[in-house]
């Protein structure tokens, strides 16, 4: 049997008006230590995102916003300072508590073979 790992993950949410703390699921990251696994995906209907927040909602910035979160995972020079982090500490960066457009949920545990394949399957259960 092959062996269960221990993984973390959030749900990336917009939250087009803070105040009222509504939001729509649009992502999720997920970190598994065992397997050396950070990775975030994302993906919206700007439709329904629109309908939801309104014709003010900047698309392209949040776009950019859920870019910059893919590139802290995949680490390098591409995410920036935070990007040059220890793998945890990049997860936990991640997924603090912000009062921005952008927030994630609680951290959730779980066990997983397949880092990836649970992210991917996370991301059909919460988001798609």
């Amino acid at each position: 049997m092959p062996a269960k790992h221990l993984f973390e993950y959030a749900v990336l949410r917009v939250v087009p008006r803070v105040e009222r703390e509504e939001f729509i699921n649009v992502g999720v990251i997920l970190y598994c230590s065992a397997q050396g696994f950070l990775q975030a995906t994302c993906q919206f209907d700007e439709d329904r995102l629109l309908a939801f927040a309104g014709p003010t909602l900047d698309l392209a910035d949040v776009r950019a916003r859920l870019r910059s979160f893919k590139r802290i995972c995949g680490g390098r020079a591409e995410g920036g300072p935070i990007g040059q982090l220890a793998i945890a500490s990049r997860f936990r960066w991640l997924t603090a508590q912000r009062s921005t457009i952008i927030q994630t949920s609680p951290v959730h545990p779980g066990l997983c073979e397949d880092a990836a394949a649970t992210l991917a399957h996370l991301h059909a259960q919460l988001v798609g």
